[in-house]
């Protein structure tokens, strides 16, 4: 940027659409923009105190105070720099996107920085009842990595346990994109079979096979100007990580029974909750197709992970399921909640308080209305530590090994595969499959 006077700098900030202020380098707020004005309010409010008192209600700069400084990182690099920080607004405590740019004058040296403000629509630091919540430092890594990505148009792939919110992230990344007037198509890679995979996908036309009475659109075609989510990519089978492959690499298709080759125009994201590169070392998951779709991993934390944020997404979640509004969560219940295990994360939490919001019968939620549910909750073996009654008479190849633990497993989930596969971290559609291909006995399914 150019020399500029600190008037001539205001009268170029009033004409951008971001909030902005403009710093000097002992951290003093001495101009901000009318878009500044617009969101959080009157200048006169901020004018000669300090950033870190005004967004945080710190005594001293952030980085003293445990937080990443923007300010001190851009004076000892002499480089803008962003960074995702908690701000107090007129609105409460948000997430705000802040990246700082320092201004040189004629001789080049720094004489102020503007710090550019967007305040992350995508998630809330507050019980909310859609979207995103959280505020605990593994949830802020994630969404500074989703911020950083979303605006580009590199394939991003979602990595985490099962239960904890991929698809939401999915969508918070599509909706910060420059995609986000386009479609969001989500596909689930666990339900595709060999024979529906390239008629979901791609299409057909009509006549293409026996029953196709008409021209079908794809998912692909479906998710034209905007973002394609591929949830569960790791159970793909891999005569159909080819075809998937092709389509990334070529960014073309056809449909079934058709000759044309149309052009795919799509953001690719991608979730499993599978180890890939452990899948790659075992030839279960294609190389190629792996380093095409890993461009940008993002791990979305599991509970335990972010055990302070279980509160806040209590109190979310309570808002979004129950039928009688208003009602709480008392300080016991919220206590039982944080330190349970959960093995479906998210997910599963939401289903407690659901089943808790049915108990109930008053204005609040207390820990009895969860400790009904202790019968059929799934018993999980401690952490680090092997089931009693499971053991090996000596050693078997893998297939086997695996064939004789769920062949243990079952009978002790009452022979439902739901039950077992949320102890197994897997789909049921998964657990299914295997059972299948081991030649067992399916239970429970009709």
């Amino acid at each position: 940027m150019q020399p500029y006077s600190l008037s001539e700098l205001v009268s170029f900030l009033d004409g951008l659409p971001e909030p902005r202020i403009v710093m000097d380098a002992s951290y003093r707020i001495v101009a901000a923009n009318q878009a500044y004005v617009r969101e959080f309010g009157a200048i006169k409010a901020i004018l000669g105190r300090t950033c870190y008192d005004v967004s945080h209600h710190f005594q001293v700069p952030c980085d003293q105070a445990g937080e990443s400084c923007p300010l001190s990182r851009c004076q000892e690099s002499d480089a803008p720099q962003r960074v995702l920080h908690l701000h107090h607004t007129p609105r409460g405590e948000e997430h705000v996107d802040v990246e700082l740019t320092p201004i040189r004058d004629e001789s080049g040296r720094v004489s102020y920085f503007v710090e550019t403000m967007r305040v992350v629509r995508q998630a809330s630091s507050r019980a909310a009842a859609r979207g995103l919540v959280g505020r605990s430092p593994a949830f802020v890594r994630m969404l500074e990595r989703m911020l950083r990505v979303a605006d580009s148009s590199a394939s991003v792939l979602l990595l985490g346990e099962t239960g904890t919110g991929k698809e939401l992230v999915a969508r918070a990344i599509h909706e910060a994109s420059d995609r986000s007037e386009g479609p969001f198509v989500a596909v689930d890679c666990a339900g595709l079979t060999e024979n529906l995979f390239e008629s979901e996908l791609f299409g057909y036309e009509k006549g293409a096979f026996t029953g196709a009475t008409h021209r079908k659109l794809g998912l692909v075609e479906a998710a034209a100007g905007g973002t394609l989510f591929l949830d569960e990519i790791g159970e793909l089978p891999l005569s159909l990580q080819v075809k998937l492959l092709r389509l990334l690499e070529t960014g073309t298709y056809r449909r079934v029974g058709g000759l044309d080759s149309l052009a795919a125009d799509f953001r690719l994201v991608g979730a499993t909750h599978r180890n890939l590169a452990a899948m790659v070392e075992a030839e279960t998951f294609r190389r190629d197709l792996y380093f095409r779709i890993n461009t940008f991993p993002i791990h979305t934390p599991a509970l335990h992970e972010r055990p302070e944020d279980i509160p806040l997404l209590a109190a979310s979640l309570l808002a979004r399921v129950d039928r009688r509004p208003g009602r709480r969560l008392t300080e016991a219940a919220l206590e039982w909640l944080v330190a349970r295990r959960y093995s479906g994360n998210i997910r599963e939490l939401r289903n407690l308080i659901e089943r808790a919001t049915l108990m109930a019968d008053g204005d609040e939620i207390d820990q009895g209305d969860f400790l009904d549910d202790e019968e059929s909750c799934i018993p999980l073996p401690a952490p680090g530590l092997q089931p009693q009654s499971f053991s090996l008479d000596g050693p078997v190849d893998l297939p086997t090994l695996e064939q004789r633990y769920l062949a243990w497993l079952l009978p002790r989930c009452n022979g439902e595969v739901p039950r077992a596969a949320a102890v197994l971290g897997v789909s049921p559609r998964t657990l299914y499959r295997k059972l299948q291909e081991a030649g067992a006995k399916e239970v429970g399914q009709d």
